[in-house]
């Protein structure tokens, strides 16, 4: 299991989502360009005292995540507010990539085009959205939960 950042906007979030990652042993991925200078110091200021401990990888672009993701053959599974199917309904693979947009703006109309699945949290009627870093906490969870890939 790997978790994705399309574009993030907030280093808060980043720094929660890369302990969460680490915390959990999964690799994480950074499709910049972020809206924050990404480094050290934004990680340090969002709390992320894990960070040398968190397995990062930075893509300097969609099309370089997806030349990456293609050779591995890993399905990418975006979680959306416009997912098809709702979380506790979806069957994941040790090996998907778990795939959130920004903050702003989520992810583009192409990225849809292309995930393997899309998948959103059920929640109560008349709310729009999770923090991000939270749904990723959840899906993530969820994920590893099915696939027995919780660390021992």
């Amino acid at each position: 299991m790997e978790i994705a950042l399309f574009q993030p906007d907030i280093a808060g979030n980043v720094g929660t989502i890369l302990r969460t990652a680490a915390c959990f042993g999964v690799p994480a991925h950074i499709i910049e360009p972020c809206g924050f200078p990404f480094g050290d110091a934004a990680l340090q200021r969002a709390g992320m005292d894990y960070a040398v401990r968190a397995n990062v990888r930075r893509h300097p672009g969609w099309d370089a995540f997806r030349r990456w993701s293609r050779i591995g053959g890993q399905r990418t599974v975006l979680l959306t507010t416009a997912g098809a199917t709702p979380l506790p309904a979806f069957a994941f693979d040790p090996g998907d990539i778990l795939l959130l947009g920004s903050e702003s703006a989520g992810v583009p109309h192409h990225v849809h085009e292309v995930a393997s699945a899309r998948v959103a949290i059920p929640m109560r009627e008349g709310f729009r959205s999770l923090n991000v870093a939270v749904s990723a906490g959840i899906a993530l969870a969820e994920a590893l939960r099915q696939t027995k890939g919780f660390p021992a």
